[in-house]
């Protein structure tokens, strides 16, 4: 059973009850020094301002990736705090005494939990979709948790060039059904009208000129695997109407034919559009929508994810070395590729990628001489900050209903992280770049710990 840290916002008398009640559940309760990123924290509170809840759960948010935060005895948590809770960070939130048996609940949570973090650490993910930003981590969390324990259909949504096909593939390929058919992939954007009937449904043979012998469309090839519809938001009403007849029934004619077959697959579909305002103006019909959308993913862009773009570029290189020695990249190079603007996202990131490594020569670095001359970069003007990148981050902060106390204190830790991260752990470098003493960084980080 994974451990969890344990923090108390609340009596020496609940805590000691509820880390008992743990242990009984075989739950691990880890000393402080053995937290780490990976290791979820129990939050135990009572009578807590929410202000100083909601800082204390930004805090941690930003150095773990699953809270818990649980109500002990006396605190009414109504629903209104239950999903301010979740909107600062909780990955759940419930009332110690409203549950039978709230050990057994947080056991089976970190029993879940740890088996999605062992499939995210492995190479079928690791060395696929690759990428260690926070947004990037949530995202393939409930990828992998709706793939492994649900059989819903799921409605991947995302830019051009994110990499939905990919996510399409991880679902078919962690979906637990044994035996598991194929994968079958649809792209609805080079679908013909006039044969449409017959790449989803199949034909008769002599159904229509031309069809010389009998053929399976996608449904039937389906049956028993996945049904991944690319760009479904391209789809006709007249199919949309026949497609939702078939997810509803699981039955199909072929063209031409007269018997009604089954089949059974899990639907993934994906699309550029915002298909739910294709709904709102009556471009998509609203029970297909519903129908696709059992679990609803948006993949996020490159532009979300920079600290991702180099370990990115460094992938892509050693894909297409043959899985050779790792090529470094030059300081030049490497500010260019995360300062860069990426319109196709991971697409065009590979794109650069394949461009670096045909001119590279040799075993050296990928220097300013491997970049193409249109990428690059013009006479900059005088460096502006704050930038628009940093206008964004502090409106998503607003948009989370972050204060200003909070944004302010915020940007201060990670200004410290990076500094210390830069100056290779010294306190005194660090402090040098802060524009601070050694012994105020100290006493702030001690004050944080």
């Amino acid at each position: 059973m994974p451990g969890v840290l344990l923090l108390g916002l609340c009596t020496e008398a609940w805590f000691d009850r509820v880390s008992e009640a743990l242990r009984r559940a075989g739950v691990d309760v880890l000393p402080r020094a053995e937290g780490g990123g990976s290791t979820p924290v129990l939050i135990l509170f009572d009578a807590v301002p929410p202000a100083l809840l909601h800082s204390l759960l930004r805090i941690v948010r930003g150095e773990v990736k699953r809270i818990v935060a649980v109500a002990t005895d006396g605190v009414v948590l109504s629903p209104e705090t239950a999903w301010q809770l979740r909107r600062a960070g909780a990955s759940d939130v419930f009332a110690w005494e409203r549950l039978a048996d709230p050990a057994a609940h947080v056991a089976a949570r970190l029993a879940r939990w740890d088996t999605v973090e062992a499939k995210i650490r492995s190479p079928l993910i690791r060395d696929h979709l690759v990428g260690q930003s926070p947004g990037w981590i949530r995202f393939l969390q409930e990828v992998v948790e709706v793939a492994l324990f649900t059989d819903l259909p799921v409605l991947i949504l995302g830019e051009s060039g994110t990499g939905k096909e990919l996510v399409a593939r991880l679902i078919h390929t962690l979906d637990p059904r044994a035996p598991k058919g194929e994968l079958i992939i649809l792209d609805c954007t080079t679908v013909v009208p006039e044969l449409a009937g017959s790449e989803f449904f199949g034909h008769e043979r002599g159904a229509y000129t031309g069809a010389a012998g009998a053929r399976d469309g996608a449904f039937s090839l389906a049956d028993g695997g996945t049904l991944f519809l690319d760009e479904v938001g391209e789809l006709p009403p007249p199919l949309q109407a026949q497609i939702l007849r078939v997810i509803q029934e699981q039955t199909f004619k072929r063209v031409g034919g007269n018997r009604w077959e089954r089949t059974e697959f899990r639907l993934v579909c994906a699309t550029n559009r915002d298909l739910a305002g294709q709904v709102q103006a009556g471009t998509f019909r609203h029970d297909l929508y519903h129908r696709l959308a059992g679990w609803v993913c948006r993949v996020p862009p490159l532009r979300d994810r920079r600290e991702d773009v180099i370990p990115l570029i460094r992938h892509f290189l050693r894909e297409m070395a043959s899985g050779a020695q790792d090529i470094d990249l030059d300081d030049s190079v490497r500010e260019l590729l995360v300062r860069r603007d990426y319109p196709g996202n991971v697409r065009d990131l590979r794109q650069l990628a394949a461009r670096l490594s045909r001119r590279h020569a040799g075993t050296g670095p990928i220097t300013a001489g491997d970049v193409p001359d249109d990428e690059v970069p013009p006479v900059e003007r005088p460096p502006f900050w704050p930038d628009l990148e940093f206008e964004r981050s502090i409106e998503r902060a607003l948009g989370l209903g972050c204060t200003l106390p909070e944004i302010r204190q915020a940007a201060a830790d990670a200004a410290i992280r990076t500094a210390l991260t830069k100056a290779g752990g010294s306190n005194r470098r660090a402090a040098g770049r802060l524009g601070v003493t050694p012994r105020a960084l100290e006493l702030r980080r001690r004050r944080k710990r």
